[in-house]
This record gives structure tokens, sequence and C-alpha cells, in this order.
């Protein structure tokens, strides 16, 4: 009598535990659609208020908003699949078990290093350097508010076994900078703006590297930076505010990592 009502209880348990992993993971992908939804709709509706403007911006923001919706779609679509666990699986173990090389932690820093020396060296920009500071710490900020949210909201699994792994930080995080710096020499120097997407790229693929992350939240990561700097470049919150507009030989730019934020200052005598 006593074993039966044991393996009841054990079968009661297994059930349950059954069922809150089903309501988990529906959870998940009902989160994680409505996020690409919402991205989505922005974007659309910024192709609408372009069309009210002219054709030229038009195709200009809905080509802006392929590549991040692109990334999002395919991290949403791949999430937890057989595809991603294979590939990481695969690639530890090209890699060793136990490799691990940092360069992530500082690779993401490195738009931010190379938006400034731009600056210093005189290389001509789309914005006065307030206002490059004020987009990517506007840009940063929402970024961070998205993913961090996400995080603590899905509480995923990394491949490691700790927790809070989508999307990845430090690759919403680089390709953020990565595409101020984007923005704001593309016209004037396209290699320096292309090198912040390389350097994210290496990033995101170190995150995965280092068995810090999965595929799906490498790529979410990357389309969540890439459209909220999109996003702040098109609205240019604050356009107007600038106490610096005619000091042209100060420089200062905000310098922040996980534990600590500061600024960048340099004044040309």
């Amino acid at each position: 009598m006593s074993l039966r009502i044991i393996e009841e209880n054990a079968t009661i348990r297994q059930l349950t535990d059954q069922t809150k992993k089903v309501h988990q993971m529906n959870f998940q992908n009902s989160l994680m659609h409505n996020l690409l939804l919402v991205l989505l709709v922005l974007f659309l509706s910024l192709n609408a208020n372009a069309q009210t403007g002219d054709t030229l911006s038009s195709k200009k923001i809905y080509k802006k908003a392929i590549i991040p919706a692109a990334f999002i779609g395919v991290g949403v679509l791949i999430n937890g699949s057989r595809f991603e666990q294979n590939l990481q699986t695969d690639l530890r173990t090209k890699v060793g078990s136990d490799f691990e090389f940092k360069i992530d932690n500082y690779t993401q820093y490195a738009p931010v290093a190379e938006l400034v020396l731009s600056d210093l060296m005189g290389v001509k920009a789309k914005n006065h350097w307030f206002d490059q500071t004020k987009y990517l710490l506007i840009s940063n900020i929402i970024t961070a508010g998205i993913t961090h949210g996400l995080k603590n909201s899905l509480n995923k699994t990394r491949p490691n076994g700790s927790d809070h792994s989508f999307p990845s930080g430090h690759t919403s995080f680089a390709f953020t900078n990565a595409s101020v710096l984007y923005n704001e020499f593309h016209q004037t120097a396209p290699v320096l703006a292309y090198s912040g997407y390389a350097l994210a790229i290496t990033t995101g693929s170190f995150r995965m590297i280092n068995n810090k992350h999965w595929l799906s939240d490498v790529l979410v990561g990357a389309g969540i930076g890439i459209a909220v700097t999109e996003l702040v470049y098109y609205f240019e919150p604050f356009k107007n505010f600038n106490p610096f507009k005619e000091s042209e030989n100060i420089i200062f730019v905000p310098a922040f990592d996980e534990d600590n934020v500061g600024f960048y200052f340099s004044y040309q005598f």
C-alpha cells in the first residue's frame, strides 16, 4: 500500500514538473514572439512615417529594418532547438571543453574607443561629439533595458549551466556601439564605420566559443542592438540639446562596463 502511494506521488510530481516546463516554454515562446512583433511594428511605423516624406527615405528605413528583424526572427525560431544545441556541442568539441579566451570582454567596448579616437584625430563625423555621446548613451540605456528585462523574465539556461542566457548582453552592447560608430562614419570613413561590426561579430562569436551563450542568444542580442540604435538615429531624441555646440575643442564621451560607469574627457589646446 505504502509502495503504491510513493509511486503515485512520484507520478504526480513528474506530471507537475512536466506541466511547469510546458507553461514555461509557452511563456518564453510568447514573450519572444511578442518582442519580435514589437520591433517589427516599430520599424513598419518608421516605414509608414518615411512614406509621408520622400520615397528615398522610405527605402532607407525599409533596408535598415531588414537585418535586425532577420537576426531576431531567426534567433526566435532556433531558440532551444536541437540545431543550436548540436552546433554548440560541435563548437566546444572543436575548441576543447576547457577553452576560454575572454577577448569578448574587451571587444564589446572597442567601437566606443574607435569613436573617441576618431574624434580626437579629427575624422569627419555625421554629428558633433556631444550628439554622438548623447545617442550612444540613449541607445545603450534602451538596449540594456530590453536585454536585461528579457534575461530576467525568461531566465534561459546558458550552455555552461548558469542562468540568464537570452539574449546576450555582451552582443547587444557590442552591436549598439558598432551601430553608433557606423551611423557616424559610414559616409566619411567606410572602413572605420564597418570595423565596429567586425568587432561586434567577434564579441558574439566568442560568447559562443567560451560557452557563455547559444546562437539564438547572440542573434537576438545583435538584432536588438542594431534595431534600437537605428531607431534612436531616426528619431534623434533631444536633437537641439547641445551645450557644447560652440566648443569644438572639448570631447566628453561615456565609458561603462558591467560594473563601472565613467567618462572619457579631452580638451585640445
